[in-house]
């Protein structure tokens, strides 16, 4: 297994599914929503659960020293926490 991927070993199987669960949840809630027009208050909700799970991210990245790699969670940190931002205050759907 390579550097940028040892941090799986700290995670069993079944977390590592449930961490992949969390972010197709949190993609699907961030687009379906809206859509529809049907409960947009969940979108800014996904988007702080996407900024909590790429937090962890970049902590367990740090922590193994995987600087190289942590560019990409550090960019969808960013958006994520832009779109949360964004739609809790001047641009959300119910406002």
């Amino acid at each position: 297994m390579g550097t940028a991927t040892r941090w799986v070993e700290d995670f069993s199987p079944g977390a590592l599914q449930a961490i992949g669960a969390l972010e197709l949840l949190a993609t699907a809630g961030l687009v379906l929503p809206a859509m529809p027009d049907i409960a947009p208050v969940l979108v800014p909700l996904a988007a702080t659960g996407l900024v909590l799970l790429f937090v962890g991210a970049v902590i367990t990245r740090l922590r193994h020293g995987e600087k190289l790699t942590i560019a990409g969670d550090v960019v969808y940190l960013a958006l994520a926490a832009f779109v949360a931002w964004g739609r809790f205050g001047p641009e959300s759907f119910t406002g």
